[in-house]
């Protein structure tokens, strides 16, 4: 992966507020929630989010709670929020809004 440069403050700020359903934890974590009818719905997505992950060399911290999944990215190389990562939670949104359309 080539290196990647951390965002400002400031302009992580405004990357995150144009991404629905992330928000900023810290100076170097973002988190997103996605709801789902069943459990096996949630475990299916997840699948998602490794393969775009994959492809992207770009992996997140994953929770699944019974039909709850939380993402929290960061670019450890870059010590805190990149482009990246903005990019990734938009994958994993259009992966989300896909999925729920099935």
């Amino acid at each position: 992966m080539a290196k990647v440069e951390k965002l400002s403050a400031p302009d992580a700020d405004k990357a995150i507020a144009g991404i629905e359903g992330w928000i900023r934890e810290d100076e170097k974590w973002m988190q997103g929630s996605y709801r789902f009818a069943a459990f096996m719905d949630a475990v299916a997505f997840v699948g998602e989010v490794a393969a775009i992950a994959e492809e992207m060399n770009h992996h997140p911290f994953i929770a699944i709670d019974y039909k709850k999944v939380t993402l929290r990215l960061t670019s450890w190389n870059a010590g805190g929020l990149t482009e990246l990562d903005m990019q990734s939670a938009q994958r994993y949104n259009e992966a989300y809004h896909r999925f729920r359309v099935k």
